[in-house]
């Protein structure tokens, strides 16, 4: 998966202020409880010697617990030349056995659980879940720690699960907007790891077969105990759920590599990039632009992700003039995510005709314009934050759901209460905030286009 769709990033009403925010320790002490003043629910965090971090959250799911694993490894780990695609690739390898569990011995123990198990990688890190009935929690945990430690493949399974990659990446291209996602990042990027999506390089891609050395490496250097969080959510006992890691995990000790991870320097002027399509589409135009890293100690993320709904989103002045009133436009979808580095808040707009795209340009310009002289409606700001605010809660609803969302949150800054900190954080957001935001970032300068179309360039 390239881009993770969370419905997670929403929030707290505007009453709430950020002054008295203390931030989690990146190595919480063992056993402390954490207050969350967002998030509904009581969490603990019990950090074990080797710095696994597990988090329980007690939910009323009688019967049923959701075991999920954070790594923090995705595609920004990716540093040497012509190894991109591996964090995604060893989403596919988890699944390959052990010598104690073979693939289908592990299907086997999760069938007799009723358990829905899966995963998913993205720019920043890969996140395991399983959801499944509480009485299968002993195998399950003995089943993930035995993965985690001693995953084993054989240079033919590594082979055919690098094919089955390639076949994935094919798919995927057959689509213009993954096409057009992943020259985006192709022309935005200069040195940052972010230059390519998670899926990789195709050239890469193609090499990975002769990898296997490689892979083995790969695994060894991320997938350690200080890089893992486990969130446990549901129906369970704390002292026996506890009890089991300990158990299952205590004798793992790898320790994952300090590297370097390359800076992107300031983009100074406007990019522009064209891909035209083989086949019959709507044009499409995406408009990117190089914004700040998801860090605890700013609002940088919490302005991000209400600046989608205020901007763009479907209540928006400028959805309802583009797509509704005039009908220039068929769709605009709003793609950010949180992330580790500085990344790119970005844009894909489908036109209904490629000649509409200067009369696009210019509604957006000067909507963003209004917003940066901050010319926004504290309503509809206030708005914006409560509706977000209450559909992330409405959303907390299962055991799994709320393992999910804890965990992909935790993803960029690895803090457990990620969650609830930007939550509090959005709630404090002001339109003056906002405003210097879009002037500072929002800048031609700072921007990447890519047009899609297939007849006809969009000019």
């Amino acid at each position: 998966m390239t881009r993770l769709c969370r419905a997670a990033l929403l929030l707290l009403s505007a009453a709430c202020a950020t002054s008295d925010l203390q931030p989690l320790p990146d190595r919480t002490p063992a056993n402390e409880s954490i207050a969350g003043r967002f998030f509904p629910y009581a969490m603990k965090v019990h950090t074990l010697p080797n710095g696994l971090r597990l988090v329980t959250v007690p939910f009323d799911s009688p019967g049923l617990v959701a075991y999920t694993t954070l790594v923090r490894v995705g595609s920004r780990n990716e540093i040497e030349p012509g190894h991109s695609g591996f964090a995604h690739f060893f989403e596919h390898m988890m699944f390959r056995g052990t010598d104690r569990f073979t693939p289908a011995q592990y299907e086997a123990n999760l069938h007799r659980y009723g358990a829905d198990s899966n995963a998913f990688t993205t720019d920043d890190f890969t996140f395991y879940h399983i959801y499944f009935k509480k009485e299968g929690l002993p195998a399950i945990v003995e089943m993930e720690a035995d993965r985690f430690q001693n995953l084993k493949y054989s240079q033919e399974g590594f082979q055919t699960e690098a094919r089955a990659v390639l076949g994935e990446y094919n798919k995927s291209a057959s689509q213009p907007l993954f096409k057009g996602e992943e020259v985006l990042d192709a022309t935005a990027y200069d040195t940052s790891t972010y230059k390519h999506t998670t899926m990789g390089f195709i050239e890469d891609i193609r090499a990975m077969p002769s990898r296997y050395d490689y892979s083995l490496g790969f695994f060894n250097r991320w997938y350690t105990p200080s890089n893992c969080t486990i969130f446990v959510v549901g129906d369970f006992d704390e002292a026996a759920v506890t009890a089991l890691v300990e158990k299952n995990y205590s004798a793992w000790s790898k320790k994952s590599d300090a590297v370097e991870i390359p800076t992107e320097k300031p983009q100074t002027q406007s990019k522009t990039a064209k891909i035209a399509w083989p086949t019959p589409t709507l044009p499409y135009v995406i408009y990117g632009w190089h914004t700040p890293a998801a860090k605890r100690d700013t609002l940088d993320a919490a302005i991000q992700n209400l600046l989608g709904s205020l901007a763009f989103g479907p209540a928006s002045p400028l959805y309802k003039d583009l797509v509704l009133d005039r009908q220039l436009v068929e769709s605009i979808d709003i793609n950010y995510f949180d992330h580790r580095d500085p990344n790119q808040y970005w844009l894909d707009v489908k036109l209904k005709k490629a000649e509409n795209s200067a009369a696009v340009e210019s509604a957006l310009h000067a909507a963003l314009a209004k917003i940066a002289s901050g010319d926004i409606d504290q309503k509809y700001l206030d708005t914006i934050k409560s509706n977000q605010r209450y559909s992330l809660l409405m959303g907390l609803e299962t055991a799994d759901k709320i393992a999910e969302t804890l965990g992909t949150a935790a993803g960029p800054t690895g803090a457990p209460d990620a969650l609830d900190h930007l939550m509090v954080q959005m709630a404090g957001v002001s339109r003056e905030q906002i405003a210097q935001f879009v002037k500072q970032y929002f800048v031609e300068t700072n921007r990447t286009i890519v047009t899609i179309a297939h007849d006809g360039e969009i000019r």
